[in-house]
C-alpha cells in the first residue's frame, strides 16, 4: 500500500484540536519523532500513520476518546488555503462539497469523500485508509465535526444533518457526539457519512462568487497536478485503473507504459512506501469500494472491471479486504443510507439527538 501524506494545514488543524485538551504537542511531536516547525511551512506533509499516532498518544494523554470531535472548535475555511478559498467562493455548499471531493488528496491522501444524492438528501461519505497502522476512529471522527462546523460558517447559520453515520462502536458517553452534531446517530455503521438536507446543500451562499471561484480551481488543480505528477505511485495507479477492465494488468506493462524499466519501477515505488502487487491490490480495493455504491452495477460486472477473469478470485479478495461478502457490503451500504435494517443484519446502534 502506498505510503500517503497529510498536509501541514490539517496536521495543525489536530494540534489546535488536541492543544484545546491542555496537551503539549510540542513535547508530542518530539516524543514521536515529528518536526514540529514543519507546521509552519504550507507545503510540508507529514505521513498518515504518523498522524495515527499522534491520535493515538493523544486519547492516551488526555482519557477522552472524542477528542477528534474538537476538530469543529478550530477550523475554518481559510484554514486549507486554496481549497477552502474554494469552497467560500462557490454558489451553494453542494458546488462547495463537489469541489472538496475533487481537491481533497491537496488536505490528505488518506481519506477518499464522496458526495451523492440519495433518497434523504444529499450524502457526503468518508473513508480513511492507513498504511502500516490501521486509521484512528478520531481521524474520522475529526473530518465529520469539521465538515459540518465549515456548512455553518460558511451558510452563517447552524445546519443540522438529517442524520450522523459513526463507523466506530457507540461509546460509553455518547454526549460529546450529541453536543458535536445535533442530529441522530448511528453507531456501528459501515462508513462515516453526514446526511443532509436537499434544501440545505442548494440554497446560495453568501460567499459565492463565480470569478474567484473559477481563479481557485486554477489554483488548487494547479497544486494537485503537481503535488500528484510527481509521484510514480498515482502515475502506476492511474495505469492500472485505466488497465484494469481489460484484465490483471502485468508490471511490464504498467511500467512501459510509464516509460521506466520494471526494476526502475518497483524501486521507485518501494521509495514511496510501496509495492506493484500493493499497489494492484489497494487500487482493487479502493474501486471495489466505488463500484458497490453504484446500485446498478452487478457483482459480476464490477469483478470484471477489477480484473478478475474468474468471479471467484473476486469474491476471495472481497473477504480479504472486508472481512464480509460483496452482497453483504453492498446490502449494508443500501440498508444504512436508507436507515433501514437489511437482510437481519445486526442494527447499528441509534441515538437520538440532543434536544
Amino acid at each position: 500500500m502506498s505510503e500517503r501524506t497529510t498536509s501541514a494545514s490539517w496536521a495543525t488543524g489536530i494540534v489546535k484540536a488536541l492543544e484545546l485538551e491542555g496537551l503539549d504537542c510540542r513535547a508530542m511531536f518530539q516524543q514521536l519523532g515529528l518536526d514540529f516547525s514543519a507546521l509552519n511551512d504550507p507545503d510540508a506533509r507529514f505521513t498518515q500513520d504518523s498522524m495515527t499516532r499522534l491520535w493515538q498518544l493523544a486519547v492516551h494523554l488526555s482519557g477522552n476518546p472524542a477528542i477528534g470531535l474538537n476538530m469543529a472548535r478550530v477550523v475554518h475555511p481559510a484554514s486549507f488555503h486554496v481549497v477552502g478559498y474554494a469552497l467560500m467562493s462557490s454558489r451553494t455548499l453542494k458546488e462547495g462539497f463537489d469541489r472538496l471531493v475533487r481537491y481533497q488528496r491537496i488536505i490528505a491522501e488518506s481519506s477518499d469523500l464522496r458526495f451523492k444524492l440519495v433518497p434523504e438528501g444529499y450524502a457526503l461519505i468518508l473513508t480513511v485508509h492507513g498504511d502500516h497502522l490501521p486509521p484512528t476512529r478520531q481521524s474520522a471522527e475529526a473530518s465529520l465535526a469539521c465538515a459540518l462546523a465549515l456548512c455553518s460558517w460558511l451558510t452563517g447559520r447552524v445546519i443540522q444533518p438529517r442524520r450522523v453515520l459513526v463507523q466506530g462502536e457507540q461509546p460509553v458517553d455518547v454526549e460529546p457526539y450529541k453536543v458535536a452534531f445535533h442530529a441522530p446517530l448511528v453507531f456501528g455503521a459501515p462508513f462515516d457519512a453526514l446526511i443532509f438536507e436537499r434544501e440545505d446543500m442548494e440554497a446560495p451562499l453568501p460567499t459565492a462568487n463565480e470569478a474567484m471561484a473559477l481563479l481557485h480551481d486554477r489554483f488548487a488543480g494547479e497544486y494537485l497536478a503537481r503535488f500528484s505528477e510527481s509521484r510514480v505511485t498515482h502515475k502506476a495507479r492511474q495505469v492500472l485503473c485505466r488497465l484494469l477492465p481489460q484484465g490483471e494488468p502485468k508490471r511490464e506493462v504498467v511500467a512501459q507504459s510509464l516509460h521506466l524499466s520494471q526494476r526502475t519501477l518497483q524501486r521507485r515505488l518501494q521509495d514511496e512506501g510501496t509495492s506493484f502487487q500493493a499497489l494492484l491490490d489497494d487500487t482493487r480495493r479502493e474501486l471495489a469500494e466505488q463500484y458497490l455504491a453504484q446500485p446498478n452495477m452487478t457483482l459480476l460486472e464490477t469483478a470484471y472491471l477489477l480484473g478478475f477473469a474468474d468471479p471467484s478470485n473476486f469474491f476471495r479478495a472481497f473477504r480479504r479486504w472486508f472481512d464480509t461478502t460483496p452482497g453483504e457490503y453492498r446490502a449494508r451500504l443500501v440498508g444504512s443510507v436508507a436507515g433501514a435494517q437489511v437482510n437481519g443484519a445486526k442494527r447499528p446502534a441509534y441515538i437520538e439527538p440532543a434536544r
